[in-house]
C-alpha cells in the first residue's frame, strides 16, 4: 500500500463504515434499477475488460458517474473490508461521493509531483 494513496483507502474504509456502498458488480447493476442507484461507481484498475465494459454500459444508460481508481482489485477489497477480491463499488451518498472525490483528487495530484 503507498503512502499517497491513504487518504483514499481511508475515504473508503469510511464509507464502507457508514454503509454508504454498494459491493460487487452484480449488485451494483441490480441497484441502478432501485430507487437506491449508486450515485457514484468506483472500479479498480485491473478490473477485467468484461467487468469494465459492463459498468461503463450501465452507468452510461443510467447516467451515473464512473471513475477507474488508482488501486487493485486486492486493495479495494482490504480497503472497505471484505476477504475477497472486488473489482468495484458503488457510493449512494452524496457527501460520501465528495469525499472519495476530493481524496481521488489529492491521490493524483500527489503521484503526479
Amino acid at each position: 500500500m503507498s503512502g499517497l494513496q491513504t487518504p483514499l483507502l481511508r475515504a473508503l474504509g469510511l464509507c464502507a463504515r457508514a454503509r454508504g456502498l454498494i459491493t460487487g458488480v452484480p449488485m451494483i447493476c441490480d441497484a441502478m434499477r432501485t430507487a437506491k442507484a449508486p450515485r457514484l461507481v468506483l472500479v479498480a484498475a485491473n478490473a477485467s475488460e468484461n467487468t469494465k465494459k459492463r459498468l461503463n454500459d450501465k452507468c452510461t444508460y443510467y447516467k451515473v458517474r464512473l471513475l477507474t481508481l488508482p488501486i487493485d482489485i486486492d486493495t479495494l477489497a482490504h480497503a472497505v473490508g471484505k476477504s475477497s477480491s472486488l473489482g468495484a463499488v458503488g457510493l449512494t451518498d452524496e457527501n460520501l461521493c465528495r469525499l472519495v472525490t476530493d481524496a481521488l483528487e489529492k491521490t493524483t495530484h500527489e503521484n503526479k509531483e
